[in-house]
């Protein structure tokens, strides 16, 4: 299976069938993906392919060969955090840390395609994010806060 994870291409040696979310694991190392639910109903795992966002732990390696996946590990740049991650980090929006990773890839995606969402726009966007730590209202002032160009 050959696709682009975090702008490199790399080539695996996993089935088709296997869970995207265990080939960034096990094969790549990329362990800031986390393994949820394995219904794809937690929002833990989501990744970015090609602009949509994606439970890998529902999503088979078939579905992204030849595709472009993000992942958390992938959103920041030259060595500095996206955004969202910075934001995240200063409005202190995390607590166990667990659902972040896939919080912060729908957010990065999010504000991506709608620079000036609202509050209610971020909300609806990340309803498919669970975080049982009950951080929701600092998660969404964060993204809010990562809009605007610091």
């Amino acid at each position: 299976m050959n696709l682009t994870v975090n702008g490199s291409p790399v080539s695996l040696t996993s089935d088709g069938e296997t869970p995207l979310l265990t080939a960034l694991r096990d094969e790549l190392g990329l362990v800031g993906t986390r393994f949820g639910c394995g219904q794809g109903l937690c929002g833990a795992c989501h990744v970015n392919v090609d602009g949509a966002v994606l439970p890998s732990c529902q999503t088979p390696l078939w579905q992204v060969e030849g595709r472009s996946v993000t992942t958390v590990e992938g959103l920041g740049r030259d060595g500095a955090p996206h955004p969202v991650q910075q934001a995240i980090v200063d409005h202190q929006a995390a607590q166990c840390g667990f659902c972040i990773s896939g919080i912060v890839v729908t957010a990065a995606a999010l504000l991506e395609q709608e620079p000036d969402a609202d509050a209610d726009r971020v909300a609806e966007a990340l309803d498919r994010n669970l975080c049982r730590c009950g951080a929701q209202r600092r998660i969404v002032g964060a993204v809010l806060a990562a809009r605007r160009p610091t």
